[in-house]
């Protein structure tokens, strides 16, 4: 207790009680004693208070895989006293309602007079106070401290009751991670400082700094504040320190005298800063300190506010700080705190925060949906990093905005509470309402409230939401679409549609706006757990997911790879964050980016997006260091129109540079060299010297090596450095010979089936290389594994399964089979055309021994043992089993002739020589019989529009996890829709069956017609019209008499709902 500097802690022990019934109001329990003790500043949950988490726990947030509460897999897990689930971390004690909490506390004889203010610093949720049994008030801030004006409280004892109630009652939304049990849990209790303060009936209750750089002043809003009313007069008086001098050097404005007559009034000081103004940006965070104080005849107060001199604005699609440009590069925090389950109140966990993000070439950090307390503020002074705040919601999933509902008028208090606790810390340089929003008339809603803000403080930018909308308003916009990934985009996303390259940018769509356009929650590339990291949770959850994870490894025989997994995945997720962040920087004008994430997410399904852990420790795959290279404030960039190369073709790529830092850079020389995996310098320049000034895709100049010297395949390093400087940054190549020997070696027989002739072939100690066509590889109760080159995308349990499902590959390059294919034991670039071309195998069923040559990694919610390469002892012979697409194309495909060659080569040789025998029941189990329509040869040879990735040909490819959807952009093409296959020869039809996809009713058909056709010119009448019921059920057409045709051509007449759009994910004949 200090009371003589008017200040009593109030940490400690206090009196308290769960009211889980909500009797407490009604039975006056604030006049009562109450028969609990718990600790504050703290929670419920810290203090073993609240229930044991069971099949009937009410959470907050919602969970789209609700496999937990029925799949048998899970039954262990709902087992009372043993609860465990896999979508978030599982608190240790769960409680949503009101608490109570009760001090008495003793009032000095000093404060005799004086004005009481009880602050606590944060309170979740809704807190409400009694004071010796009267009612004080309420307060419903998520973001800023409750403070109580408890009046003048007479010397001697007095008995402080608190309710504290979580229950959410203002559709913030249920994920929202202000309030949900996805990330810092819905905690309920008080944490920070818990305070009484006592001042005079005259003080100063706020100042507000506005730095004016271009005029080197700042003008200081001081609020008073009187008790009475009454006509008071005095005094104000202020200095400013310069913070970070090394000097005590002090600006004193000469004291003012002041007056007025209301509860409430401004005094306003126009403080020139000095001539030698020291600016705040993220390489130099000066600060000043002010100091402000007031007196009259009976009072006498003061207060201490730092301040940053600094101006953040735009310069058409650039942010400018300080008149400079600068770009955003940054990642979200999504309250996430596993320890607490509530945000640090101290500076040193948040300056811990930023020197991770900083380490990792970040400058700004993203508050989802919520807002963090004062240390983070003044960390983030400290360290020069930009924050984005929120004001606490994610008004969607069951609530919207702009519907006149509570959370309209609870977003403008928040926001006026947010500014006028945080407004004064440069590091505070953008504010939205929240994440995402509903609601018809959210347009409207969200242009009034930046209009507000804009308005009120000019002091950071505004935007509506993070996501969306786009609207005239906001001073940036924040939108997911120039990013590689979109929501549900699957395999039609960039990185698995396309070969890979280094060129793609968004500048046409940067182009259509007027104002900076910071790309939304970039990345969500998923890594496999690290279970390593179970021992870290210690505190009020435990990492219960990552205990069923493991399990099922461990029941798969494969927990001894799980560190391999891991390091396997993460070096896949490395590369395609790295190709994110590239795309960024490399696009004329774009104003930044916001990664989702650096560290991992552990609710909605657990999304293991990070490179660091949610403790923000590195995971061991990538160094800070080496993800600075490609992510930091200036970054060397190389246009590759390709990654995989032949010997008889000429190298280029346009080098060019984002630069982003304090200054332009002068004179400097432009160095690059072309590297072999073994470190060898295989060609090396230099490009003209010159000036790099602030800005991205500054052109350096190209490069064009010839690589005919280059006689084996191999993977190579282009490097480009800035001499002088520590900038360097470097991206992987492949150069493969343009001939290369694919016969098959005598003795050798390369089959797709286990027909007779290669039983035999295997009996008498014979060789065989088994190619199995990738769509015959036979799919599990999930369907098949869609094959896509990148990492899962945020978690296949948030995104209903969302391809594609597996992690990358994990191999050993020693291996004799990828002798002649230079590879690294991960996922790099040249396995693209491979993954992307096979069929993933499912060797469950197989001996546990049974390790693939090549095996891909799966999702950790499934945990299968997956394979593209094997091998084994089979009818007394070797078998080699190869699902990936090694004969098609091959005069365009140089990555797979040389796998090709690199397996013939071993299967010609001594080393081919497995040690694991094949069950052949077992084998044929790997793939599927053909479908009526493969074994016919069918083919699709029209469609009136698909969408990409979602062509024609998944119609008939026998998965219905695949499926045809007509096209939606640039704008939907109306009904009829038609499908038309060919078959290799005529063939009698009794029918054919319908099959809706299965994992939404968009693209449903309704009304259909079937036609058949000799020559596909002539189809005469229908052979079949009808309509459809609206399920998922397979439908089946029985024509009315058998017919002989070549071609079929199904019609979709109309759909339901209104909607444009058809969807087919299989159609067969009968």
């Amino acid at each position: 207790m200090n009371a003589e500097a008017g200040i009593i802690d109030l940490a400690g022990v206090w009196q308290f009680a769960l009211d889980p019934d909500g009797l407490g109001h009604a039975e006056k329990w604030y006049e009562r004693t109450l028969g609990e003790q718990i600790k504050l500043p703290g929670s419920t949950a810290e203090n073993d208070f609240g229930n044991d988490v069971s099949m009937d726990t009410q959470w907050t947030g919602q969970i789209v895989d609700k496999s937990w509460f029925t799949d048998q897999k899970y039954e262990q897990y709902r087992r009372p006293g043993s609860v465990k689930v896999p979508f978030w971390l599982t608190p240790l004690k769960h409680y949503v309602g009101p608490a109570w909490h009760q001090r008495t506390v003793s009032v000095p004889e000093s404060w005799r007079g004086k004005s009481v203010t009880l602050f606590m610093e944060r309170c979740h949720w809704e807190s409400k106070v009694w004071v010796n049994g009267t009612y004080i008030g309420s307060s419903n801030s998520l973001s800023t401290p409750h403070e109580y004006d408890l009046g003048v409280l007479a010397p001697g004892r007095h008995r402080i009751c608190v309710c504290i109630d979580n229950t959410v009652r203002i559709g913030v939304g249920i994920n929202a991670h202000s309030v949900s049990d996805h990330t810092q849990t819905n905690w309920n209790g008080i944490v920070g400082k818990i305070q009484l303060q006592a001042r005079d009936n005259v003080h100063i209750s706020d100042v507000q700094v506005y730095p004016d750089v271009a005029n080197r002043k700042a003008r200081v809003v001081v609020s008073v504040h009187q008790s009475a009313g009454d006509e008071v007069s005095g005094r104000v008086t202020a200095s400013v320190k310069d913070v970070n001098g090394e000097k005590d050097s002090r600006l004193e404005h000469p004291s003012e005298l002041f007056a007025g007559n209301r509860q409430s009034f401004d005094i306003v000081l126009d403080y020139p800063m000095g001539r030698d103004i020291q600016l705040w940006d993220e390489f130099s965070p000066n600060m000043y300190r002010i100091s402000v104080s007031i007196s009259g005849e009976a009072f006498e107060d003061s207060r201490v506010v730092d301040f940053g001199m600094r101006q953040i604005s735009t310069e058409g699609t650039h942010f400018a700080m300080n008149g400079q440009r600068i770009f955003l590069r940054g990642t979200l925090e999504c309250c996430i705190f596993p320890l607490t389950g509530y945000p640090a109140m101290n500076t040193d966990y948040w300056l811990k925060i930023f020197r991770a993000a900083k380490a990792h070439g970040l400058n700004h950090l993203r508050f989802h949906s919520w807002c963090p307390p004062e240390a983070a503020f003044a960390a983030a002074d400290e360290m020069g990093f930009m924050l984005h705040i929120e004001c606490a919601a994610w008004s969607n999933s069951g609530s919207a905005i702009g519907d006149g509902k509570p959370i309209d008028d609870f977003i403008y208090a928040e926001g006026d509470r947010i500014l006028r606790a945080y407004g004064n810390h440069p590091s505070f340089c953008m504010l939205a309402y929240g994440n995402e929003p509903a609601g018809k008339n959210q347009k409207q809603y969200l242009g009034k409230l930046v209009g507000y803000w804009k308005q009120k403080d000019p002091r950071r930018l505004y935007t509506s939401a993070a996501g969306w909308p786009i609207i005239d308003e906001s001073q940036f916009h924040s939108t997911p679409a120039p990013r590689i990934h979109a929501w549900g985009a699957g395999l039609r996303s960039r990185i698995n549609a396309r070969p890979p390259e280094t060129c793609t940018d968004y500048r046409s769509f940067v182009q259509k706006y007027d104002v900076p356009v910071v790309s939304h929650e970039i990345g969500q590339w998923c890594v496999y757990p690290n279970f390593k990291e179970i021992a870290k949770y210690t505190g009020v959850t435990r990492a219960y997911n990552f205990d069923i994870f493991r399990n099922s490894l461990e029941e798969n025989h494969m927990l001894d790879q799980a560190e391999d997994f891991l390091m396997a995945s993460g070096k896949l997720q490395t590369l395609c964050y790295k190709e994110e962040i590239e795309s960024a920087l490399r696009t004329p004008g774009m104003g930044g980016f916001q990664l989702l994430d650096l560290h991992d997410f552990p609710g909605q399904g657990t999304a293991l997006v990070g490179v660091l852990d949610p403790f923000w420790d590195s995971k061991g795959y990538v160094t800070a260091e080496e993800y600075h290279r490609f992510c930091c404030e200036t970054v060397p960039l190389a246009r590759l129109k390709k990654r995989i190369w032949t010997n008889d073709e000429m190298f280029s790529a346009k080098i060019e540079v984002s630069h982003f830092g304090p200054a332009p850079i002068e004179q400097t020389l432009p160095h690059w060299t072309i590297m072999d995996a073994r470190g060898k310098q295989i060609a090396a320049g230099e490009l003209p010297s010159r000036d790099i000034e602030l800005g991205n895709a500054v052109e350096l100049g190209e490069i064009s090596v010839p690589l005919a010297a280059i006689r084996k395949a191999g993977r190579f390093a282009l490097t480009v450095s800035l001499k002088g400087t520590a900038y360097s940054n470097d991206w992987d190549f492949w150069v493969y010979p343009r001939q290369i020997d694919v016969s098959t070696p005598k003795g050798i027989r390369l089959a797709d089936s286990l027909d007779d002739e290669t039983l035999e072939h295997l009996a008498s100690d014979g060789k065989v290389i088994l190619f199995p066509k990738p769509g015959r590889v036979r799919a599990d109760e999930s369907g098949k594994i869609p094959p896509g080159f990148s990492s899962i995308f945020w978690n296949t349990a948030w995104t209903r399964r969302q391809a594609p499902h597996t992690l990358g590959i994990l191999c050993a390059p020693s291996h004799p089979a990828l002798a002649a294919f230079p590879t690294e034991y991960h996922s790099n670039w040249q396995w693209w055309d491979l993954v992307t071309k096979s069929g993933i195998m499912i060797l469950d069923d197989f001996s546990p021994e049974l390790r693939p040559i090549v095996q891909v990694i799966d999702d950790w919610f499934t945990n299968r043992r997956l394979g593209l390469i094997f091998e084994g002892r089979l009818n007394g012979g070797k078998l080699l089993v190869c699902s990936i697409d090694l004969k098609s194309d091959l005069e365009k495909r140089p990555v797979a002739r040389q796998m090709l060659n690199s397996l013939l080569r071993y299967a010609d040789s001594p080393d081919f020589s497995p040690m694991n025998d094949l069950d052949i029941e077992v084998l044929r189990g790997l793939f599927a019989k053909p479908s009526v329509m493969q074994s016919k040869g069918a083919r699709v040879v029209r469609v009136d529009s698909s969408a990409p990735g979602l062509e024609g040909y998944n119609a008939i490819d026998g998965d219905p996890a695949t499926i045809w959807h007509t096209a939606w952009e640039p704008a939907p093409v109306e009904y009829p829709h038609e499908l038309v296959i060919e078959l290799a020869t005529s063939t009698t039809i009794n029918g054919v069956c319908y099959l809706p996809r299965q994992d939404m009713d968009n693209g449903w058909i309704s009304e259909y017609e079937f036609y058949v056709s000799a020559d596909g010119q002539n189809w005469g009448e229908p052979a079949a019209k009808g309509v459809f019921e609206k399920n998922t059920e397979l439908k089946k057409i029985i024509l009315t008499e058998p017919v002989t045709a070549r071609f079929l051509r199904f019609i979709a007449k109309d759909g339901f709902d209104a909607k444009p759009f058809a969807a087919i994910a299989e159609i067969e004949i009968e």
